[in-house]
């Protein structure tokens, strides 16, 4: 079989990251190996993002800096994936006709019948169909060696219909893998090497997959995937506030793999705006479900997103949210200026925030939250962390790790520690990473942690 170069570029959330590495998986077969540049690639895909304003504009932009790729002898097959390709479809077609495919994030699966239909078709083809049972039952098995920490998609879409979000117009209705099949890959990944694995979904945790006995939530998943052997640590995002059940409490408290950091976007600390948003839920649920899960795993840290400059939003508003963030405390966080998304209800509002101001309450959240980041990193020096190394660092002799909390640490230690749970002292914190020092520890204190 001829070798052919494959070029990936991914825009947006960790679920982009996992479609990319099953497109590449896809194309495999038909002799397409990955390659860094899109220079001498035979074949180049866009994986895009819809959630941040002027998306659509990138990727034009790209494709313009890309066309010069279909003028070489041999030609380049040029592919957008993901959510732009979703939202916009023929429009790309027609704005851009030396597009050979565009496909949803429901359809890359039929990236090999595409291409085919590409070589042979006079314009570009479009697949923007909603099959996502036929996506997963399939995909092939990746063969390739696993980074030690992976990501696992067990669920896809999202039925919340937050005023302000494009994704159930663009990944569709909520879905959950079946209980065997997501138990299935994790196994597979954890013998290519992987020893942490991110569970991911638009809202992972109205996960409802068919198990035995019926149907599965996200806690009785964690139970279950924590029993594979070889798998140390279990994360998951992103989460809804209203759907934190008693089970998914229990995993926090009962299950070691379970790690004690959470993605819980709250948006908001103003009661006025979540009911705008249609978030369904209140400050003071937000606040009952953090009383739970600290009352269940007092050392979790918690992350979450906040919008500032959404329609309606007043100075009182922005004041909430301000001291929602003191009252809670983030370890780390996300903060957007609010961007209206063409064809959801917040986009038709008319109440705006003025540029200026949604760009200085922007800036207010985001220093607080900078705060609370460094904080936060400040407090892990002097304690003793398992960090489970990922991967070498860019110095001679160092490796990058993590601890239970997520935070990204930097130790001089031998590369033959990639892949194991290491007991670190925590030696000096800066604002998005620490230091740390591998320490010995006594064969008996170990309890599965090397040293």
């Amino acid at each position: 079989m001829t070798k052919k170069a494959l070029f990936i570029k991914t825009y947006g959330c960790q679920m982009n990251v996992y479609d990319s590495a099953r497109m590449a998986d896809v194309l495999a077969p038909l002799g397409y190996q990955l390659v860094d540049t899109a220079d001498q690639a035979d074949m180049v895909v866009i994986n895009t993002c819809h959630i941040r304003e002027k998306a659509t504009e990138k990727v034009f932009s790209d494709l313009g800096r890309l066309k010069p790729l279909k003028a070489r002898p041999q030609g380049a097959i040029l592919a957008v994936a993901g959510c732009v390709a979703q939202a916009e479809g023929e429009e790309i077609l027609v704005r851009a006709p030396y597009v050979d495919i565009v496909v949803g994030p429901q359809a890359y699966h039929r990236l090999p019948q595409l291409v085919a239909e590409a070589t042979r078709a006079a314009g570009g083809v479009l697949d923007t169909d909603f099959p996502v049972e036929a996506k997963f039952d399939v995909l092939p098995r990746t063969t390739d060696a696993q980074a030690v920490s992976a990501f696992l998609t067990i669920q896809e879409g999202c039925d919340k219909f937050c005023s302000f979000c494009v994704v159930p117009y663009t990944r569709g209705a909520e879905f959950s893998r079946p209980v065997a099949a997501v138990v299935a890959e994790a196994e597979h990944l954890v013998s290519l090497g992987a020893r942490e694995l991110t569970l991911l979904g638009q809202n992972v945790n109205a996960y409802h997959g068919v198990g035995d006995g019926g149907v599965w939530g996200l806690g009785q998943l964690l139970v279950r995937l924590a029993e594979i052997p070889g798998l140390v640590r279990l994360r998951y995002t992103t989460s809804h506030p209203r759907d934190v059940d008693d089970a998914l409490v229990a995993a926090h408290r009962d299950v070691p793999a379970v790690m004690p950091f959470l993605h819980l976007p709250v948006q908001t600390g103003s009661d006025q705006l979540l009911q705008a948003m249609n978030r369904r839920h209140s400050v003071d649920d937000y606040r009952r479900v953090v009383d739970r899960l600290r009352a269940a795993r007092p050392d979790l840290l918690l992350s979450s997103d906040f919008i500032a400059g959404h329609p309606g939003e007043t100075d009182a508003d922005h004041q909430a949210t301000l001291d929602l963030i003191r009252e809670i405390g983030f370890a780390q966080s996300y903060s957007f200026k609010y961007s209206a998304r063409p064809g959801t209800p917040a986009a038709l509002l008319t109440d705006k925030v003025p540029e200026a101001v949604a760009d200085q309450r922007l800036q207010e959240l985001q220093a607080l939250l900078a705060d609370q980041m460094t904080a936060a990193n400040q407090a892990s020096v002097g304690t003793r962390q398992p960090v489970l190394f990922e991967k070498l660092g860019r110095h001679p002799g160092q490796l990058i790790g993590r601890t239970p909390h997520f935070q990204t640490i930097h130790v001089d230690a031998p590369p033959r520690l990639i892949g194991q749970v290491v007991a670190v002292d925590v030696v000096a914190a800066a604002s998005h990473s620490l230091a740390g020092r591998v320490v010995t520890v006594d064969p008996a204190e170990r309890q599965g942690v090397a040293a």
